[in-house]
């Protein structure tokens, strides 16, 4: 039996990076996946075919996630597609500004707070009121960064919205667990998606980077996708308001030469 058999999940920011990685290795445990996406239509759309090629059926919409009428929107949309929806991702976001606080505008640093905590406040929200309609159960997974634990100076906006999810995944984790709703953090290190695309591109570069990893190497959007589907399936029914760190040993080196 495929881990996630007759599941729907709902994956936001699945048109590539971590999000398509985690909404393919869904499919292939058997869950349809109702992808979204923000501009890049073609690429959710390559997502799409990914799910249909693993056997399960899948749908593409457009949503802004850290808006909160598009987010009654998507799910509006994703009820007439299917009955309900038994887990939700948050992958959608964006990487820091990369600058100092100092040099940080207002709007630099709300666009962050917006896109990487209020749509995951949002979607939340809107998952968490289903569920309990449907007399509950669920899984919610949150897509942080080791940035929620450990920080880079020159990325306050990236921390701070990585560090409140955390909060807001074990408040909310308390509030729902007796309703076996499970509320998890998946926090990777260095992942090789666009996000990282001169990691990509530039192997010397990438090399350079890799050298502070204890494993030595990057990792994927599969390396995320396994541990997403772990905490989605029956496997992890008793964990929650937890951060599963895949990094390859990343942040147990930030302290290294330390005396």
């Amino acid at each position: 039996m495929k881990k996630l058999q007759g599941k729907i999940a709902l994956v936001t920011g699945s048109e590539s990076g971590i999000g398509q990685g985690i909404a393919v290795e869904f499919a292939l445990n058997g869950a349809n996946v109702i992808i979204t996406y923000l501009n890049d239509e073609a690429a959710a759309q390559n997502t799409l075919v990914k799910v249909n090629q693993a056997g399960c059926e899948g749908f593409v919409i457009q949503a802004d996630v850290s808006n909160e009428q598009e987010v009654d929107f998507l799910f509006a949309t994703a009820f007439e597609h299917f009955s309900h929806i038994d887990i939700l991702v948050n992958s959608a976001g964006v990487r820091s500004v990369d600058k100092y606080i100092h040099q940080l505008s207002f709007d630099e640093f709300d666009k962050t707070i917006k896109a990487n905590l209020y749509s995951t406040f949002l979607c939340c929200r809107n998952f968490i009121k289903h569920r309990l309609d449907q007399g509950g159960y669920g899984r919610i997974i949150n897509i942080t960064s080791i940035h929620e634990e450990i920080v880079s100076p020159g990325k306050t906006d990236y921390c701070a919205s990585k560090s409140a999810i955390r909060g807001l995944c074990r408040s909310l984790a308390m509030e729902v667990a007796d309703k076996q709703i499970t509320v998890n953090n998946i926090a990777p290190g260095m992942i090789l998606t666009p996000m990282n695309q001169m990691a990509i591109d530039d192997l010397s570069y990438r090399k350079s980077l890799e050298a502070r990893i204890p494993a030595k190497t990057s990792g994927t959007p599969e390396d995320i996708a396994k541990a997403a589907l772990f905490l989605a399936s029956d496997d992890a029914a008793y964990i929650t308001g937890t951060t599963q760190i895949v990094d390859g040993g990343l942040n147990l080196n930030r302290a290294q030469g330390a005396r």
